[in-house]
């Protein structure tokens, strides 16, 4: 629905922070999946009240590989920050990946200074950081790649 593409517009450039060649990249996932619906492989859960959608995340399964998805984006209104409904998402999507028997799921960010919080929201969400790709987005501007297994697979193999 056309709605949902402007609410994803209007989250994500209220948050400050992203590149216009980044808006344009969450756009098209949504896009997509509106086109081309499950087939698409991205996967979307809005926040929402009767007037208006002020949260989502976009995820999806890694292909080729073994039940592992990429959280794409999670975004929250800006003017909605600090209440929670990140952490909800969050929980909310988690839920619905391990559901899925999902056994991993990975995230990615920069390190630029305005996504300090996200790093720590990642960190505070259980994430732990696997992989610094240095100047990976442009010169000082590192990918960081966080990953957090289902707490339901098993670690301790019987011989």
């Amino acid at each position: 629905m056309e709605k949902d593409v402007s609410a994803v517009e209007r989250m994500i450039t209220s948050c400050d922070m992203f590149y216009p060649m980044e808006i344009e990249i969450a756009l098209e996932l949504i896009t997509e999946r509106l086109q081309r619906g499950e087939e698409s492989g991205y996967h979307f859960v809005f926040a929402e009240d009767s007037r208006d959608v002020f949260g989502y995340s976009c995820y999806g399964p890694i292909p080729m590989t073994d039940a592992r998805y990429d959280l794409y984006w999670i975004a929250v209104q800006k003017s909605l920050h600090g209440r929670g409904i990140g952490k909800a998402l969050m929980a909310y999507t988690e839920s619905t990946i391990w559901n899925r028997n999902g056994k991993r799921i990975y995230v990615e960010t920069s390190s630029r200074s305005p996504y300090d919080n996200t790093r720590a929201f990642y960190i505070r969400m259980g994430y732990g950081m696997d992989a610094v790709l240095k100047d990976y987005y442009q010169d000082g501007d590192d990918k960081i790649i966080f990953s957090k297994k289902n707490p339901s697979m098993r670690t301790d193999h019987l011989i």
